[in-house]
């Protein structure tokens, strides 16, 4: 493929960016949309943003599952292709496209069966936000099955060193999103149905140009046939390698899920200032979580070819961008909270709170930055559990932590500040996991 990157060869800089560049613009990029989205969605109210934001929370609790496949496969396909084993790697594409394939499709199900039940979970004062929000979480239940197709293809893609593809084909639907928002929201005056169908439509315009991608390719994805008996074999590989990074994922899902109930129970307000906050905080996190997959296929395939000196260095040059990256977003959280949510949300006495939140969270955007950059590396060499561990452990203190700050300081702050704090203690502890780890890696065989 044209667009492919030698990650094995050249200076270690340039292949690192020149990979990890598409993925952080398709990152910046989808991050726009869910600002976008945040406008359209504040202008139908309050109770809108909130109920969205809980519908979100299962949404995340699916990208969770996916991760499995997206990580365990981008990690073992880029490992096979530095070892020259092309057809291992074509083995692993069909596995992981058949398995998750089958998880999307029986989750999306339980979605659209249980919403009501899983809308109940967070306790909602508001009758409103509650019919809003089991509306939104059925209809975009079917785009899981897009949602997971894309992630896969994604990972696969970028671990034979092609991230200019995923970024096109990703920019294509993100920017039809952006144009269907307003006009189902408002101009078929669909509310959050609409912000939903919106968002299933565009998963499924990636997913069909992804598909043509697939059918063009004569590299990884030449002469697959997907119907027939899954190998067993190589699913417990991909399981091997992605399991712990899926239950990072939906272990924070389920831990933010019961601080978001703990933040419900100071009204349905502070729900929206986090699912505001957050959307605003992802400024950081999105660009770094992108730059840490492009960082796991840069050491994986160094790793499989032997150049562990290589594959180290990657790391040293990563962990600079990210410095960079991480301070500039925190400055901006914490020095220009007032101007970054007078965007988004329309009630002036929302704004102290709003406040409160980007300048809590703005202090450990740095770590959080270098957590998931972090455990994309660990992730390069097939260690998924040692980031998996520490998340777990350190997210989940979040809950007794909450709880004993809100004691101390009488408000919703003290989940806030749980939340930071651990972010700066998770960053910190992974950055010297890997410091210490790096001469075993180096002389690994």
């Amino acid at each position: 493929m044209a667009r492919r990157i030698d990650l094995l060869n050249g200076k270690i800089t340039q292949s690192l960016l020149a990979l990890a560049l598409p993925i952080m613009a398709t990152s910046m990029i989808q991050l726009a949309y869910n600002l976008i989205d945040m406008i359209w969605v504040g202008r139908i109210g309050v109770n809108a943003i909130s109920a969205i934001g809980a519908s979100g929370m299962y949404i995340w609790i699916g990208e969770g599952l996916i991760l499995m496949y997206k990580i365990g496969a981008q990690v073992l396909v880029a490992q096979q292709l530095g070892a020259g084993n092309i057809s291992r790697a074509r083995d692993y594409v069909k596995t992981v496209l058949q398995t998750s394939f089958l998880s999307s499709v029986t989750y999306a199900l339980a979605l659209f069966v249980f919403a009501s039940s899983m809308i109940g979970f967070f306790d909602f004062q508001s009758a409103d936000v509650i019919f809003q929000a089991v509306t939104y979480l059925k209809i975009v239940a079917w785009g899981m099955v897009f949602m997971s197709f894309n992630f896969v293809m994604t990972g696969l893609l970028t671990a034979t060193g092609d991230s200019k593809t995923p970024f096109l084909v990703n920019t294509v639907g993100i920017v039809i999103n952006i144009f269907l928002d307003p006009l189902l929201i408002f101009g078929f005056d669909m509310g959050v149905s609409g912000a939903g169908l919106a968002t299933v439509l565009s998963q499924g315009i990636v997913s069909l140009l992804l598909l043509v991608t697939m059918s063009r390719d004569d590299y990884l994805f030449h002469d697959l046939h997907f119907v027939g008996k899954v190998d067993l074999r190589g699913f417990m590989g991909i399981a091997r390698i992605g399991l712990p990074t899926s239950l990072q994922s939906v272990g924070y899902a389920a831990i933010s899920m019961i601080l978001s109930r703990y933040t419900a129970s100071f009204g349905d307000s502070a729900v929206a200032i986090t699912r505001v906050g957050g959307g605003i905080e992802s400024i950081s996190w999105m660009t770094a979580d992108g730059f840490g997959s492009a960082l796991s296929s840069f050491i994986a395939q160094n790793y499989g070819s032997k150049k562990y000196d290589r594959a180290r260095h990657g790391y040293f040059q990563a962990l600079k961008i990210t410095t960079i990256w991480g301070l500039g977003t925190t400055m901006l959280l914490v020095l220009f909270p007032g101007q970054l949510l007078s965007v988004f949300i329309h009630e002036p006495g929302l704004y102290p709170l709003g406040i409160a939140y980007l300048q809590i969270l703005g202090l450990s955007q740095l770590f959080m930055c270098y957590e998931l950059m972090s455990s994309g590396a660990f992730g390069g060499y097939g260690d998924t559990r040692t980031p998996f561990l520490v998340s777990i452990i350190l997210t989940g203190a979040r809950i007794p932590l909450a709880f004993l700050l809100v004691a101390l300081v009488h408000n919703v702050t003290g989940i806030w500040w749980a939340i930071s704090l651990s972010s700066l203690a998770k960053g910190v502890i992974l950055v010297t996991l890997f410091f210490i780890r790096t001469k075993k890696y180096q002389y690994q065989t």
